[in-house]
């Protein structure tokens, strides 16, 4: 009698495990799917953002320089940036206008074609660009080489100044703050 109740213990026992072990697998995937979900990093509304490969050949055929937005999401400054200053219609048409738009998840996994035929992450070409922290904003030449790399928080007045440093050629001599400096 007490063989058969412990056989009916350990068939319960295992039942038990087994069923935990399942609900256990169901939640990590549902956390893993939410995760997945909001792990997206969403570019201001109202761009139309290429990733970067599209952006790099886009940029080549209109023969525009390149703007590419690092974000992430949870990025505060990243949010803060979207809605006080690319919510701006002057700013939006000015960067249309001006620039082939790329929008690149610093975090992401998401793999994309070098020119060099060479295929990595978005992350990675983060680590490339020393993009370590958001918000980072790199201006290219069409070619892909690097123009100008402003981080963190910039304002409509930071970006217009920007553009201007940028569309004069005047990073072509000078620094940005002997730019700025002149200005003053």
């Amino acid at each position: 009698m007490v063989r058969h109740y412990m056989r009916r213990i350990s068939i319960s026992r295992s039942q038990g495990i087994w069923q935990a072990a399942l609900y256990i697998s169901m939640i990590s995937l549902f956390v893993g799917v939410l995760y997945t979900r909001l792990a997206f990093a969403d570019p201001p509304q109202g761009y139309s953002f290429l990733k970067y490969d599209q952006g790099l050949q886009k940029s080549q055929n209109d023969n525009k320089r390149i703007f590419v937005y690092f974000g992430r999401f949870g990025c505060g400054y990243c949010a803060k940036t979207n809605k006080e200053t690319f919510s701006d219609p002057g700013l939006h048409d000015l960067f249309v206008r001006n620039y082939t738009l790329v929008y690149v998840d610093a975090e992401s996994g998401d793999r994309i074609n070098l020119p060099t035929g060479e295929r990595i992450t978005e992350m990675e070409l983060g680590a490339r660009l020393n993009v370590f922290a958001t918000p980072v904003f790199v201006f290219l030449e069409p070619d892909g080489n690097l123009i100008f790399k402003a981080p963190g928080f910039k304002t409509v007045k930071d970006f217009i100044e920007i553009d201007r440093y940028i569309q004069d050629n005047y990073y072509k001599t000078k620094s940005f703050s002997e730019f700025l400096a002149e200005k003053k």
